[in-house]
C-alpha cells in the first residue's frame, strides 16, 4: 500500500488544535489559518504541544506547519534558537510519513536563488537532502 502524505490542513485538524492548544478560531475570512496563527514567540510552546499532546496525523501535520512558519518568522526577526531548530529537525525526521509535503514546500527545491525563498528554506533543504526528498519526486 502506498503511503499517502497529508497535503492540506483539514477543518477537523484546525478544530482539534483550537481546542487542544488554545489557538485562535479562524474567522469567516481566514484562508491560510495555519500561517495566520504562527507566532515566533510561541515556538517553544508549540513544540511542547507537539511532543506532549495527543494529536492525530492531521493535527500533527497542521501544527508542524505552524511551528515552521513561526520558526521562519523567528529567523527573519533574528530570534531563531538552535534548540528549536534541533527539535523541529528531529520531529520532521521522526514523522517523515506525515511531513514529506511540508518539507518539500518549505525547501523550495525548484528555486535556485535563495533570495526568492523563505528564510527557513536553507534549514529545510538540509532536511530534504538528509531524507533524499530531492530524489523522490
Amino acid at each position: 500500500m502506498e503511503n499517502v502524505y497529508p497535503e492540506y490542513v483539514t477543518k477537523s485538524a484546525i478544530e482539534g488544535l483550537v481546542k487542544k492548544i488554545k489557538l485562535p478560531v479562524p474567522d469567516e475570512f481566514s484562508q491560510d489559518w495555519e500561517y495566520e496563527v504562527s507566532d515566533s514567540s510561541r515556538i517553544t510552546e508549540f513544540l511542547y504541544a507537539y511532543e506532549n499532546t495527543e494529536l492525530n496525523k492531521d493535527e500533527k501535520f497542521a501544527l508542524m506547519i505552524i511551528i515552521i512558519s513561526s520558526f521562519n518568522d523567528a529567523i527573519v526577526e533574528g530570534k531563531a534558537e538552535e534548540n528549536s531548530a534541533s527539535l523541529i529537525r528531529y520531529h520532521l525526521l521522526q514523522d517523515i510519513s506525515i511531513h514529506k509535503n511540508t518539507i518539500y514546500y518549505w525547501s523550495m527545491l525548484d528555486e535556485d536563488d535563495l533570495e526568492n525563498c523563505h528564510a527557513a528554506t536553507s534549514f529545510m533543504r538540509e532536511i530534504a537532502y538528509v531524507t533524499k526528498l530531492d530524489d523522490q519526486d
